[in-house]
C-alpha cells in the first residue's frame, strides 16, 4: 500500500481512518485500498499482487468508481462469510477511455450500467460518448443512429482502432521464377456469392486421381517481423459483420494481389494430393510454392444447381463424389453436426430489415472436405512442435449432463465404451425422433472449445490426429504462421505466447460480432413492443426462448415460465427492449 496515497488521506481526512505513528502512516482496519477490477457482474477490489484475498463490491456500492480505478473502501460485515465492501473515495482515476451513455445528464457505462462519478452533462440523452481524465473526451453520436453499433461494439472489445489506424501497405515483392507455373491448370475458386476475398482455389485432377488445394500465399508479401507482419498479429482476424469486413490485411492485399481473382496470376502454396480412392488416404503428397490463375469463380449456389443435375461427366460431380467418400471416411471417428447459420441483412441506414438462414449444402461439403484434407496434410507434416488446431473431447461431467438433458427430451440414451460411440448414437436416435436439430445444439455445447496449441494434439470433434489450419491467411494470422513454419522449417521462438494470444483473440472477436448483432435485434425489436412470436425456449435456468420467425435467431429473457419443457415451441409477446443492454424481454402467451 503507497505511503503517498495514506499522506493523501491523512491529510484531507475528518475521520479517523488513517494515524501516523512513528513517521508511518496507517490504514484502519475496517478500510482497504485497492483496484478495482469487474467480473461476471460484480466488481472486485484487488489489494496487491501478493495478496491472495478478494473483496466483493455491488455495481451499487462502486459510488461512480469504475475498472482500474484506485479506490478506498469500507469494509461491510456480512454473514455468509464472502467480504463485501463500499467505496468511499476514489484516490486514482484510470487513464483509459471509459464507453458510457447520457441519461438524465448523468453517465452510466454501456457494459455495466454502473454510474460514473462526475459533474452533471450537458448532453442529451443517449448521447454516446467517451468519459476520460474527470469530463468526456468525444462523443461518438447517439443511440438512435444504427450507425452507432459498429463504434460501440468495437470500443467494447478492444478493437476500436481498426476504425482510426490506417494499414500500413508497404509489402514486399517476390520472385516468380522460383515458383511452378500452374498457370494453365483449371483451379477454381467456390465461395459466397458474396466474398470479396479468395483464400483457396481448387483443381481435380480425375486422370491421375490428385486433388490440389491452392491457398493465397500471403507470405510471398507479408514478411515475418516487418510493420505490416505486426499490424496483421495485432488484429489476427478479419472481422466480419454483416454489412462489412474489417480486414486482417489492407485490402489492396486482401481483396486484390492476395485474392485469387479469376484471370489473373497470383501467387500460391499448393498442395498436390495423390488419392487412395479405395482406402481414402492420402498415398502422398507434395508442398510447393506456385503460380496459378482461377479460370473461374463459382458461388455456393451455382455449384449446387451443377450437382443437382448429377452430370457424371462434370467434373464437380466427379470431385463431388470424391468429397463424400472422403466425408464417410472422417466420420468413422470425427462428428456431422447440422450447420444452419444466420445471416443477418442490413439496409443503407444499417438498420435490420431480414435474415437470410444459410445451410450447408452440397458445394459447402465438397469445399469443406477439400480444405480439411489440406489442414491435415498440413500438420502432418510438423513434428510435435508448431501451431495446431486442437479440441479435446469433452469432460465425463458434461457427456452425463448431455445424457440427462437428451433423456429428459425423450431419447434414451446411455454411456458407450466411448465418448465417440456416445454422441453417435444419441444423434442416430434424435433423428429418428425429428429432434436433431435440438440434440445437436445440445451436444455442440457439451464441447470443449477448439483452441490453437504449439504442441500437436489431437481434433476430437474432427476425428484427427493431426490437424491445423493452413486454408485461410487472408483472414487468420495462423495460417500465415504455419505456411512461413512449412517453408523455412523454423519454429518462432515465442509461438507458445502467438497460440495463447490468438486463442484469445479469437474468442473476443466472436464475442463482438455477437454484441454487435444481439444490438441490431434489440434496435428491431423495440420498434415492436407488444407484437407476439412464435419461439422456441432454449435455456430453462436463465428464461431465454429464440425466436422463429421474422427476426429469427433473436434471444428474448423471458418474465414467466411454468415448467415447459427445454425446446418447447411458445408464443411470446415482446414486453420491453433496451438497445444499450441489448436485452428483449417477453412474456409466454400460450404453448403450441
Amino acid at each position: 500500500m503507497k505511503q503517498e496515497n495514506l499522506k493523501k488521506l491523512y491529510d484531507n481526512q475528518s475521520s479517523n481512518i488513517v494515524t501516523l505513528k512513528h513517521g508511518i502512516y496507517i490504514l484502519n482496519s475496517k478500510y482497504k485500498i485497492g483496484t478495482i477490477t469487474l467480473s461476471n457482474k460484480i466488481a472486485v477490489l484487488n489489494l496487491s499482487e501478493n495478496s491472495s484475498q478478494k473483496i466483493f463490491i455491488d455495481f451499487k456500492q462502486l459510488n461512480g468508481a469504475y475498472k482500474d480505478d484506485i479506490v478506498l473502501v469500507q469494509v461491510l460485515f456480512n454473514p455468509k462469510g464472502k467480504t463485501k465492501a463500499k467505496v468511499i473515495q476514489i484516490l486514482n482515476r484510470n487513464a483509459n477511455s471509459i464507453l458510457c451513455y447520457v441519461k438524465d445528464k448523468n453517465l452510466f457505462t454501456i457494459k455495466e450500467n454502473i454510474l460514473i462519478d462526475c459533474e452533471k452533462v450537458d448532453n442529451k440523452n443517449g448521447d454516446v460518448v467517451l468519459f476520460k481524465d474527470s469530463s468526456i473526451s468525444t462523443k461518438l453520436g447517439n443511440i438512435i443512429d444504427p450507425k452507432i453499433d459498429e463504434q460501440i461494439s468495437l470500443f467494447l472489445y478492444n478493437e476500436y482502432y481498426r476504425l482510426l489506424e490506417q494499414l500500413k501497405v508497404n509489402y514486399a515483392a517476390f520472385n516468380v521464377e522460383n515458383r511452378k507455373d500452374l498457370t494453365h491448370l483449371e483451379f477454381v475458386t467456390i465461395d459466397p456469392a458474396s466474398a470479396k476475398d479468395h483464400d483457396d482455389a481448387i483443381y481435380f485432377d480425375e486422370k491421375n486421381n490428385e486433388l490440389y488445394v491452392a491457398i493465397a500465399d500471403v507470405s510471398a508479401y507479408v514478411k515475418e517481423g516487418t510493420p505490416l507482419d505486426k499490424d496483421a498479429l495485432i488484429r489476427s482476424f478479419s472481422i466480419y459483420f454483416p454489412h462489412k469486413v474489417l480486414p486482417m490485411l489492407p485490402f489492396e492485399l486482401s481483396t486484390d494481389l492476395c485474392s485469387l481473382v479469376p484471370n489473373k496470376p497470383r501467387p500460391a502454396y499448393v498442395f498436390k494430393m495423390k488419392l487412395n480412392t479405395k482406402t481414402m488416404e492420402v498415398a502422398s503428397s507434395e508442398l510447393f510454392e506456385a503460380m496459378i490463375e482461377s479460370k473461374h469463380k463459382y458461388s455456393y449456389e451455382y455449384i449446387d444447381e451443377i450437382l443437382q443435375k448429377n452430370d457424371p461427366s462434370n467434373i464437380n460431380t466427379k470431385l463431388f463424389k470424391v468429397t463424400q467418400k472422403l466425408k464417410k471416411s472422417r466420420l468413422k471417428n470425427g462428428f456431422d453436426f447440422r450447420n444452419n447459420k444466420i445471416r443477418l441483412v442490413l439496409d443503407d441506414e444499417e438498420k435490420l430489415k431480414n435474415f437470410q438462414l444459410e445451410s450447408s449444402s452440397a458445394s459447402h461439403s465438397l469445399v469443406e472436405e477439400c480444405m480439411l484434407l489440406a489442414n491435415k496434410e498440413a500438420a502432418k507434416k510438423l513434428k510435435t512442435i508448431g501451431i495446431f488446431r486442437v479440441h479435446d473431447e469433452p469432460s465425463d461431467q458434461k457427456i452425463k449432463k448431455l445424457i440427462d438433458e437428451v433423456n429428459f427430451l425423450g431419447i434414451r440414451a446411455k454411456l458407450k465404451d466411448d465418448v465417440h460411440s456416445t454422441i453417435v448414437s444419441i444423434q442416430k436416435q434424435a433423428r429418428e425422433a425429428n429432434l436433431e436439430e435440438e440434440v445437436d445444439e445440445l451436444i455442440i455445447q457439451s464441447q470443449q472449445q477448439a483452441s490453437y496449441s504449439s504442441i500437436k494434439k489431437s481434433h476430437f470433434g474432427l476425428g484427427f490426429t493431426d490437424y491445423s489450419h493452413f486454408t485461410s491467411p487472408i483472414r487468420r494470422y495462423t495460417d500465415l504462421v504455419l505456411h512461413r513454419i512449412l517453408k523455412n522449417g523454423k519454429i518462432p521462438k515465442d509461438i507458445e505466447n502467438i497460440c495463447e494470444d490468438i486463442s484469445i483473440r479469437e474468442r473476443k472477436i466472436a464475442s463482438l460480432v455477437w454484441d454487435y448483432e444481439d444490438r441490431k435485434y434489440a434496435r428491431y425489436l423495440s420498434n415492436h413492443i407488444g407484437q407476439t412470436y412464435m419461439a422456441t425456449l432454449v435455456d430453462i435456468d436463465e428464461l431465454i426462448a429464440k425466436l422463429n420467425e421474422e427476426v429469427k435467431g433473436a434471444r428474448v429473457y423471458l418474465e414467466n415460465y411454468s415448467g415447459q419443457k427445454l425446446f418447447a415451441k411458445v408464443k411470446i409477446k415482446i414486453i420491453s427492449c433496451n438497445i444499450i443492454s441489448k436485452r428483449i424481454t417477453g412474456k409466454i402467451i400460450s404453448i403450441k
